[in-house]
């Protein structure tokens, strides 16, 4: 098949549709129940007040904005893909923005901004300490009346169309991790399958072992740990796939299918293993000394793959698994194959197909 010909096959997968509405018809819309916010993508809404007044300032100002962008369900009602931080500080703003316990957000409160110094301490509506800290009249019609474009993605599009929208219009930004975004796509797919997923990652066994630093856990690393502890197991990689497509491609199959009582069995007792014979060492570099330095993927990658596909084997070696396991890890740093395919200057692609077929023999008792 031509570039021309996929290309015209992947636009008949997307029937989209959009069109310019105030922001009033907008709040309107929220108001009623007609545009849903997940409670999972409100989590991620972290624009501070600043953030929050420059925003509201542009409406005032009468700046265009981004569009947002919708997913139209069967019942009609739009499920809100992207645009999460702009409505939140509209709803927020107007004292209108539930939380995700069903509780309103307390109304926000503005700063003043180098255009509009007089925004400092401004509310939608006036406290009732003060008559004269809220906008008037004319300044809240001037937000309801100001435009925003809304992209409409179709419920006859392709199923995952609108997981691959979320993906495009989220990855590579400063707001959200890959794995983030991922978490909102898993939430869309399966919520029940984001839960399990995120309470393995929650284990102390598993916590333990991959020795992570709290920035680098807010951004979501050990969730993304155990998904690719599960795809790796679960969806074969294939060489020259980029590492996150391919983790992005494997939760679409997954998190619909995977057994998530002899798959989280499994995650459990591996990292119990680990943890019994190395704790927090075990994903690290052997100086011939000990085992040192920052996590590594590749050792995270082969020595979990290698372990869970021989687990029952290393499991009856009782009292001798601990020796086992760390004979074996140390043994990486000698064999010649991981040493050219485990540093830093080595493509994920590359190390993922070399490394990955090794693990489950060279952990066989």
């Amino acid at each position: 098949m031509s570039l021309n010909d996929e290309i015209a096959v992947a636009r008949k997968e997307i029937v989209s549709d959009g069109y310019d509405m105030s922001i009033g018809e907008v709040m309107n819309l929220y108001r009623d129940g007609e545009i849903i916010i997940n409670p999972v993508f409100q989590r991620l809404f972290r624009w501070d007040e600043s953030r929050k007044t420059r925003f509201i300032e542009s409406l005032l100002l009468g700046i265009p904005i981004p569009p947002i962008f919708v997913f139209q369900r069967e019942d009609g009602v739009w499920e809100l893909i992207d645009g999460l931080q702009r409505l939140s500080t509209i709803f927020e703003f107007a004292g209108m923005l539930y939380l995700p316990d069903k509780t309103k957000a307390p109304p926000s409160v503005l700063n003043g901004t180098k255009f509009l110094p007089s925004l400092a301490d401004k509310r939608w509506e006036s406290s009732s300490q003060d008559a004269t800290d809220g906008i008037d009249k004319t300044l809240q019609l001037a937000i309801k009346r100001a435009r925003i474009r809304v992209e409409i993605l179709k419920q006859e599009s392709d199923p995952y169309a609108k997981y691959e929208l979320f993906q495009r219009l989220n990855t590579g930004g400063a707001e959200l991790s890959k794995q983030e975004v991922r978490n909102c796509v898993a939430v869309m797919l399966n919520e029940e399958f984001y839960k399990w997923l995120t309470t393995c990652s929650e284990s102390a066994d598993f916590r333990l072992t991959v020795d992570q630093t709290e920035y680098a856990i807010a951004k979501q690393s050990t969730v993304e740990l155990a998904l690719r502890f599960f795809a790796f197991r679960n969806v074969p990689y294939q060489f020259g796939f980029d590492v996150h497509e391919y983790l992005d491609e494997a939760m679409l199959q997954i998190a619909n299918s995977i057994n998530k009582d002899e798959e989280g069995d499994v995650f459990h007792r591996t990292f119990a293993l680990i943890k019994h014979a190395l704790a927090d060492k075990a994903f690290k570099r052997w100086n011939g000394n000990d085992f040192a330095g920052m996590f590594l993927m590749s050792m995270f990658e082969v020595v979990t793959m290698g372990i869970s596909k021989n687990l029952q084997a290393i499991e009856a070696m009782g009292l001798a698994a601990d020796e086992f396991v760390t004979e074996k890890c140390k043994a990486l740093w000698s064999n010649e194959l991981f040493q050219k395919n485990s540093g830093a200057g080595v493509r994920g692609t590359t190390r993922l197909s070399t490394l990955l077929p090794m693990a489950e023999k060279f952990f066989r008792p």
